[in-house]
């Protein structure tokens, strides 16, 4: 498995960026076993969370043992506790970076796959929401999206909770992240409204599969999001395991949602943890 740091100077955010890419181009094949076609990788863009940066996933899960296993191309990019989303009021434009120009970037860089269909997008806790927002704001790109212990806290930083103060953040911080806060439902930043337009405009909802634990501080908070979509009518798959905010959790249920997806039955190659 090929293991890349890039750092490339992004438009959206004027300024560089680091980026971790795996890809599985230096795949040995075991004895015995066919070579992959040389045909375009199906890619997974991976959000990390609140406090994280693009080192998280591969830290905290097997994400690289797995994406060599399944032939799958990852790109973890840094998200800088932005919540992956545009604010113009302070030229931050998170939300075009993760939706749009990492993906072309990283399609002209690399042999990946440019059909809706082989590219999805996926991320824990404040990643969960850049995954939600941006797979539904860009569901032409994206052909499924994976969720895990999600932050759908819109109503609490604009109703300025207890749980909107999670992580020490607060309404400062909010509201130079996502601007003022009366602005915040119905715009691309709204999970709810861009589910509510995409069903409204008889468009293809992005497949998805939300994950969260039945101890998480969250839990409340991803199932009455499942609530919504019910009312709307959407389908998607829903699991729930013992688990709370935490790393153990997320590296089971990543390892579930790759399995859930339709990616190609790779086989393992010849590398240090499997020689034979």
């Amino acid at each position: 498995m090929a293991q890349l740091q890039l750092n490339f100077i992004s438009e959206c955010l004027m300024r560089t960026v680091p980026v971790n890419v795996i890809i599985p181009l230096d795949k040995i094949p075991l004895p015995g076993t066919p070579k992959r076609a040389d045909k375009p990788f199906k890619t997974l863009y991976l959000l990390h969370g609140g406090y994280g940066n693009y080192t998280d996933w591969l830290t905290g899960t097997r994400i690289q043992r797995w994406a060599e296993e399944r032939d799958l191309a990852v790109v973890m990019p840094s998200g800088d506790n932005k919540f992956y989303v545009d604010n113009l009021q302070n030229g931050d434009r998170y939300g075009e970076f993760i939706g749009r120009e990492l993906v072309e970037f990283t399609r002209r860089m690399f042999p990946l796959s440019n059909l809706r269909e082989d590219t999805y997008i996926a991320g824990l806790s404040m990643g969960g929401y850049g995954a939600t927002v941006n797979g539904l704001k860009y569901s032409d790109t994206f052909g499924a999206i994976g969720s895990f212990s999600a932050g759908y806290i819109l109503d609490d930083i604009i109703g300025d909770t207890e749980l909107g103060q999670v992580a020490k953040f607060g309404p400062a911080f909010y509201e130079q992240t996502f601007g003022p806060r009366e602005s915040l439902k119905g715009s691309d930043r709204d999970y709810e409204d861009l589910a509510r337009r995409l069903v409204a405009a008889g468009k293809e909802f992005p497949a998805l599969y939300i994950a969260v634990g039945t101890e998480d501080f969250l839990y409340k908070r991803v199932n009455e999001y499942c609530r919504y979509l019910e009312s709307l009518g959407v389908s998607f798959t829903y699991e729930e395991s013992a688990g709370g905010h935490e790393w153990d959790f997320w590296d089971r249920h990543l390892k579930r949602f790759l399995d859930w997806l339709p990616l190609e039955g790779g086989t393992a190659g010849l590398n240090s943890g499997n020689v034979r």
